[in-house]
């Protein structure tokens, strides 16, 4: 069948964020006593926020502010981070549009929080194109796992095998094809040669490259 919605990913995917996930995560990190920094961020690239932190607590487990805590610093430090700092990718903006114009129904699936996804949504001015904004705060797990993906494909309406899915992750990319959707990616520049991309059903260099045309001949 043919795709009759598209949901996006967004950190990576409409906004260049990803270096901001791993500078906010690394401060905060730092700051309560983990030896970590911003390049060992990518081992969690596509998380959920408390699963990163769960993630350097079995392995740097820390004294003072408890788990909780430290989520609710990484959201704040990235929160003003991309509101201040986050660039809108090239070719997003003109992917929500031309798709929204040519009648797909379109959504978000993030691992982010609603209030950044919110915040990103507000810098790209593309609210009244998008009828789904889905956090997998609101999931029992986050990606890698499906549900994010299916809860967005649910409330638009689209069974998930007539979804296209766009990710830059690895572990987004696996929550989609979970999902039973088709997904292009389109990597960061460093990991377009990571061959954890070698299931995903197409792949671009940026946004500017998709267009109906790529949209369509998926069946």
């Amino acid at each position: 069948m043919a795709i009759s919605a598209v949901i996006f990913d967004m950190d990576g995917v409409l906004v260049d964020s990803e270096e901001l996930w791993r500078t906010g995560e690394a401060t905060v990190f730092q700051s309560v006593g983990v030896p970590m920094n911003a390049e060992m961020g990518r081992l969690t690239m596509g998380l959920r926020v408390d699963e990163v932190v769960h993630y350097w607590w079995e392995r740097h487990p820390w004294s003072g502010p408890n788990k909780e805590q430290v989520e609710v610093m990484i959201n704040d430090v990235v929160n003003d981070l991309v509101r201040e700092e986050g660039v809108v990718l090239p070719g997003a903006i003109e992917a929500i549009t031309f798709l929204h114009e040519a009648g797909f129904p379109l959504g978000i699936a993030s691992s982010s929080t609603s209030e950044l996804i919110n915040i990103v949504v507000d810098k790209l001015g593309v609210r009244d194109k998008l009828a789904v904004l889905q956090s997998a705060e609101h999931q029992p797990l986050g990606k890698p796992h499906p549900g994010v993906y299916i809860e967005a494909a649910r409330r638009l309406g689209v069974p998930t095998d007539r979804c296209l899915a766009i990710e830059d992750s690895p572990a987004g990319l696996l929550a989609a094809k979970a999902a039973r959707m088709q997904c292009i990616v389109v990597p960061a520049t460093d990991m377009r040669e990571d061959r954890r991309f070698c299931i995903a059903d197409g792949k671009l260099n940026s946004l500017t490259e998709l267009n109906l045309d790529i949209v369509r001949a998926f069946a």
